[in-house]
């Protein structure tokens, strides 16, 4: 029997990163935004210092959990971890596409018999990289070609989507068609800082360019009212949206 994916309609675009190292920082400001309002990010700070525990109990409260832990290692191991946290009963997983079609495929076939089966996606470029740091590690083509490249892969893959910056959207869907998700961090809302972020992008531009879900953190975790500055980002995407 084909797994049915965990793709419940979502109230809002955005996913909050919960960039914190204590579990109490993460419920503090959900408990702010509402679990159920918007998805939540859990990454390798929050995931190293509270562990799994941290996970269930979000989806206890209904919250969707994107696991953020970009497995990148051989394919048993990348298979058996997506394996463990499907079982968390997390909404979105995710992988390094540049860990190759063997462990790409892994991952996917590894989900398959999970009921629902958590979306999978995979990591192209980072958004802290541009092309100068690229060339560093070997890479001597363009962020914007690297993207393309990875992005068939994990298409090519059965993945779900990919992870990508703003400006690389629509090459992303034009090549993979408008279903093939695009999970966009580097959203910096108009005013604010950069941050380490090479590669970001107003929500606007982001949704204006067709991207599925905004990962956004320190806006939000770190505004004098978190709750506030929640639903001004959800006006700026609303009025993106009514005006593409």
């Amino acid at each position: 029997m084909a797994s049915r994916v965990n793709e419940s309609p979502m109230k809002s675009k955005v996913i909050v990163a919960l960039d914190y190292p204590q579990a109490s920082d993460a419920f503090a400001l959900a408990e702010q935004l509402g679990f159920a309002n918007c998805g939540f990010k859990i990454g390798k700070e929050l995931f190293t210092h509270a562990g799994p525990d941290v996970v269930r109990a979000f989806v206890a409260r209904g919250a969707k959990v994107f696991l953020d832990l970009k497995y990148h290692d051989i394919p048993s191991t990348v298979a058996a971890a997506c394996r463990a946290a499907a079982a968390l009963g997390v909404w979105m997983i995710n992988v390094h596409a540049s860990g190759g079609r063997d462990m790409l495929s892994a991952a996917r076939a590894s989900l398959a018999g999970c009921q629902p089966r958590p979306l999978l996606i995979a990591v192209t470029v980072l958004t802290s990289l541009d092309d100068a740091q690229l060339r560093e590690i070997g890479v001597g083509d363009s962020s914007a070609t690297q993207v393309a490249r990875l992005t068939r892969l994990a298409h090519d893959c059965g993945l779900d989507g990919v992870v990508c910056s703003p400006h690389e959207i629509a090459a992303v869907k034009g090549d993979c068609g408008a279903a093939f998700l695009t999970v966009t961090p580097g959203i910096r809302p108009t005013g604010a800082g950069l941050d380490d972020q090479h590669r970001a992008a107003t929500p606007t531009v982001a949704v204006r360019a067709g991207s599925d879900y905004l990962v956004v953190g320190r806006p939000l975790t770190r505004a004098a009212d978190p709750r506030l500055a929640l639903a001004e980002l959800e006006s700026e995407i609303a009025r993106a949206a009514r005006e593409t």
